[in-house]
């Protein structure tokens, strides 16, 4: 029979299922979407435009691009705080360093070529051949400009991002803690906020809602700061992009705070009609203020002005509540330890620094085939999906690769080597 500690373990670990559940949905969401990216109906920059497009992918990539790497970053917030205060400073430093920083800059090297040659078959492609060699030979060409675009250009950002706000809040933590009047003055402070929160009734306003309003004012403010409308991707400079890391920052922060107060925790994820309600209208609001970005970007007009920061606060309110949404749902239907979910969280971090330049090149293959736009999103993330999977059984779980990014070495589920 189980002692009470250990009884509460046991139920601490099957709630932490949900969030390994939700974090690969995260990552995951990040495939599709970078699929999607060739079926827009206007060409973006992209590598390849495919000749099937719809409106649907460009109301997709909307919301999609809005929240998933927020989401993300809430929950590497979360988890890291369980990190820090289960092994210390020294040790969630070090597993930053390990886990984080050495997958950038070897990940760069190995991707960066591949993504090039897709960016040159890409071209290829949309004047009516493409030359495979030719493609790759571009891309290893493009390392011999080095060191211009060191670490610039791929979806690997987020790793840096990701180092950049751990380090700085393991610092300011450092520096606030050598102060202990301020430390416990700021203690008390978010115990105050907290409890207003998770206890304080409002009958107009659940406490899940009032979390979501709350935080979606400051995020706004920095929305008004980007280069367009919405969230900006700051893949193309080193030099951190301060609206976007302030509000990546905010969302760490916050899954900072939810792992040290779980009951903060029950209250975002909890379910209500009026907060789905609130996360439907904002989600019409931003997809109908978002065909006013062309005619109203560059004006400095009031009306011009008004309806940006209607959009701004809609946005805002649009990613947090569907960062609580997604918690909601998943915390409902993950309540049991589930194996399969449990190796694509392991798998899913593996999976989503590899699969751009798959998704890049089945898009290429597919994209001047007469095939419905949908048939050929879902075939490129899934074929993507499964050969990240193949590999990462046969080569990654089992190896030291495995134990870098996982911090454990485990053994294969697909191909069992006797």
């Amino acid at each position: 029979m189980l002692s009470p500690k250990s009884r509460k373990q046991v139920i601490e670990d099957s709630r932490l299922d949900y969030l390994d559940a939700v974090r690969t949905f995260a990552l995951l969401l990040g495939v599709v979407f970078h699929a999607s990216l060739s079926f827009i109906p206007i060409f973006i920059g992209w590598a390849v435009m495919d000749i099937a497009t719809s409106e649907v992918v460009s109301v997709f990539i909307l919301i999609a691009h809005s929240f998933r790497m927020a989401l993300f970053f809430l929950l590497a917030g979360l988890f890291s705080q369980m990190k820090f205060h289960q092994h210390g400073a020294k040790a969630f430093v070090r597993s930053r360093l390990v886990k984080v920083a050495i997958p950038f800059v070897i990940g760069w090297f190995l991707l960066r070529p591949l993504l090039v040659s897709g960016w040159v078959m890409g071209e290829e492609s949309m004047r009516g051949e493409v030359d495979i060699l030719n493609g790759l030979l571009g891309g290893l060409i493009h390392l011999a400009e080095l060191p211009q675009g060191l670490f610039l250009g791929t979806h690997l950002w987020f790793l840096y991002y990701l180092l950049l706000i751990s380090l700085s809040v393991i610092g300011a933590r450092y520096l606030i803690g050598l102060h202990s009047p301020l430390m416990t003055r700021l203690t008390y402070w978010f115990d105050n906020v907290v409890d207003w929160l998770v206890y304080e009734d409002l009958t107009w306003l659940c406490r899940s809602t009032r979390v979501i309003f709350l935080a979606a004012v400051p995020t706004a403010g920095c929305l008004w700061f980007m280069s367009n409308w919405g969230m900006d991707t700051p893949d193309k400079s080193l030099l951190p992009n301060m609206p976007v890391i302030l509000i990546y920052s905010g969302f760490f922060l916050f899954g900072w705070l939810l792992n040290h107060h779980r009951q903060l925790l029950a209250v975002f994820c909890n379910w209500s009609w009026q907060k789905l309600c609130i996360c439907l209208l904002s989600i019409l609001s931003v997809v109908l203020l978002s065909e006013l970005e062309a005619q109203l970007m560059h004006q400095s007009s009031l009306v011009g002005n008004l309806m940006k920061a209607f959009f701004m606060f809609s946005y805002a309110v649009m990613m947090w509540s569907l960062v609580s949404v997604s918690l909601g749902c998943f915390r409902r239907l993950f309540t049991k330890t589930n194996v399969k979910v449990r190796y694509l969280a392991d798998a899913s971090y593996w999976i989503y620094l590899i699969h751009l330049p798959l998704v890049i090149w089945l898009q290429i293959a597919v994209a001047e085939l007469p095939i419905p736009w949908l048939v050929k999103l879902v075939g490129i993330s899934a074929v993507t999906i499964i050969i990240s999977i193949l590999l990462y059984d046969v080569f990654i779980r089992s190896t030291w690769i495995g134990t870098l990014l996982n911090g454990k070495r485990k053994p294969r589920c697909l191909f069992i080597v006797k």
